[in-house]
């Protein structure tokens, strides 16, 4: 087989279409929200909040009879209030923000469980929303990423200032008299929304690998924001698209095979700049 069959074959599937498409989108957005992530530190925020929406999905599938269409609506409110949620509390003195997100985090995925549990066939009807089916991927799912996807990002060009102050320098930020606690909570939002719109592509065990590797890794070659944001978003794409073909040649899950692609890019380029450091 040459190379350009061996790229062109997938593509005459139009469910490989639509999942590179989705896979792109998702790793771009995913890419820009999550530079905010490890700047902040917010890694086992995210985390949290990937496993929080489990409840949300599990009822949606509950009241829908099984149906996957409304899913998303009920994985985007769940952490949305899960998000605001834990940073109300976080934001009080006698709760620390990490033990904040533990409690909610453990409380939360313990009711998806059990709400799961309830559902004889939920080992098939929704394990792609816990290992990722990007594969799967309808029309409908992907004019729902196209949208909400660019909502975010749009969000962010708006407030890239107020972000990139409150991220850097939080005194400065209050200083400026900047409206911290609601820009705090657009973020949690954004975070959010980037999360539900990423569900179905890599699911909710894999999740904060895409809101975290490729930015981490981008992070290892610049410190500048604007310029870490593109080259998280160039490593999230080639992450999604590699990761898909080896999916579709190895015959293994499609959200695994994204995320390995993506840390094997972190590790090769982590060595790459330690032995650079050192010569």
């Amino acid at each position: 087989m040459s190379i350009i069959n061996w790229l062109l074959e997938p593509l005459s599937y139009a469910f490989m279409q639509r999942g590179l498409i989705a896979a792109v989108l998702v790793g771009v957005v995913c890419a820009v929200v999550g530079a905010y992530v490890v700047l902040r530190g917010m890694a086992f925020f995210g985390d949290a909040l990937a496993h929080t929406i489990l409840p949300g999905v599990a009822l949606g599938y509950l009241v829908g009879g099984g149906a996957r269409d409304s899913l998303f609506w009920w994985a985007l409110g769940t952490a949305v209030i899960a998000a605001l949620g834990i940073g109300a509390i976080s934001k009080q003195a006698q709760v620390k923000e990490d033990t904040a997100i533990g409690v909610i985090f453990a409380g939360m995925f313990a009711l998806g469980i059990a709400l799961i549990s309830t559902v004889r066939s939920y080992a098939v009807d929704l394990s792609h929303f816990l290992f990722g089916d990007v594969l799967g991927v309808s029309p409908q799912s992907l004019w729902l990423i196209l949208i909400f996807g660019g909502i975010v990002l749009l969000v962010i060009l708006a407030l890239y200032k107020e972000f990139l102050t409150l991220s850097f320098d939080p005194i400065l930020a209050m200083t400026l008299r900047l409206p911290v606690g609601l820009l705090e909570n657009v973020l949690l939002t954004l975070i959010a929304v980037t999360i539900a719109v990423s569900l179905q592509t890599v699911g909710v065990a894999l999740m904060v690998a895409m809101l975290v590797t490729p930015a981490a890794t981008a992070y290892l070659l610049t410190h500048r924001l604007p310029v870490m944001m593109a080259l998280a978003a160039l490593i999230a794409s080639l992450s999604g698209v590699a990761g898909l073909y080896l999916s579709y040649y190895l015959s293994i899950a499609s959200g695994a095979a994204i995320v390995l692609t993506a840390t094997a890019i972190f590790i090769a380029v982590f060595f790459v700049k330690r032995v650079t450091l050192k010569n």
